[in-house]
């Protein structure tokens, strides 16, 4: 994939990179989120979670009315950035549809999304969605996938399960079972940048809540130790968004190092995904966890991001394992001439 005249690897100046999408991809998240908002906001979720077999109906016309399908992330910078900004918008809606597995769909397989698996039991949350898809393992090999059909109806128990489903993989022969460095890079990136919209609206909530909410006659933000707690989360929330837009350049750019930054990225995702959400749940209360608070319905859907294709540990170990003792490339390493001085 290379990048644009508008790309974040254009965008890189001798003082340093900048790691902000581009204008236009900007402009394309925020009209996603106000259209979502519009057609219902955090109404999708809730109406999907009472309707689980009409999710479709209630989000896929949405999405290719905003021209979501007609993205290619592969084929350019800008579209790449607008995937990514679509992607942060359908996570402030905890959006109950798999975006970012669509926007990463193979140009090789007849396949409408594309799912990063692992493990014995691969999963996703595509119950009840009659897609094509097409998986790929952490270590390169690319099968078709077909979405068992849970226990108690065609897409199951999604209060329970989040709309995740077990897969059955048919194996690909020959050079079709071989990923890309980029089928593996982009399936992990975008659905961070989703997780990073729901951090994003976590963290609203919470600076909202703390504002209104009173205690011994003053606002919670008063307190330092609140202060204290929402900026260990909004530290975590703002280099999550850095190492985000530094994941998308890598791809971006086709670097060799991309898929080493993207497991890095989630693991990293994960981990500030744990420390935001206990954050804004403490400060919530109890509150937090019922279904009258957004924040609720943000923590439940998040779950399958946090913990499929692996969980923070299992990250932490497959970059290991990867990047054995050589360490992270980073900006400054041997394809380092390869950005735009």
């Amino acid at each position: 994939m290379t990048g644009s005249e508008t790309g974040l690897a254009d965008r890189w100046g001798s003082g340093g990179v900048e790691l902000e999408l581009s204008a236009e991809a900007a402009e394309f998240g925020r009209t996603a989120r106000r259209a979502l908002e519009d057609a219902g906001g955090d109404e999708l979720v809730q109406a999907a979670e009472r309707e689980p077999a009409r999710r479709a109906d209630l989000v896929a016309p949405l999405l290719t009315e905003l021209g979501a399908w007609d993205l290619d992330a592969r084929g350019s910078a800008d579209e790449l950035e607008a995937a990514a900004a679509l992607c942060r918008a359908a996570g402030w809606w905890a959006l109950p549809y798999p975006v970012a597995e669509r926007l990463a769909r193979p140009v090789d397989l007849d396949a409408a999304a594309l799912v990063v698996v692992a493990g014995a039991a691969p999963s996703a949350p595509v119950a009840g969605l009659n897609l094509r898809l097409a998986a790929v393992t952490l270590d390169g090999r690319r099968a078709l996938a077909a979405a068992r059909e849970p226990a108690g109806g065609p897409a199951g128990d999604p209060r329970r399960t989040a709309f995740v489903t077990r897969l059955d993989l048919t194996a690909l022969d020959g050079a079709l079972g071989e990923a890309t460095p980029a089928d593996l890079a982009l399936g992990l990136v975008l659905p961070c940048w989703t997780l990073l919209g729901m951090l994003d609206r976590a963290m609203a909530l919470t600076r909202t809540y703390i504002l209104e909410r009173e205690q011994f006659g003053q606002p919670l933000a008063r307190f330092q130790g609140v202060q204290f707690q929402l900026t260990d989360a909004e530290v975590e929330r703002a280099g999550l968004a850095e190492l985000a837009g530094y994941a998308l350049w890598s791809v971006e750019t086709g670097r060799p190092e991309a898929v080493d930054d993207a497991l890095a990225l989630r693991l990293a995702a994960v981990e500030a995904a744990d420390v935001v959400f206990r954050v804004t749940h403490q400060l919530h209360g109890a509150m937090g966890f019922c279904d009258e608070t957004t924040l609720s319905w943000l923590s439940r859907y998040s779950l399958p991001l946090r913990r499929l294709p692996l969980g923070a540990s299992a990250t932490a170990d497959a970059l290991a394992a990867r990047l054995g003792r050589r360490g992270l490339t980073g900006i400054f390493g041997p394809n380092a001439d390869a950005v735009p001085a």
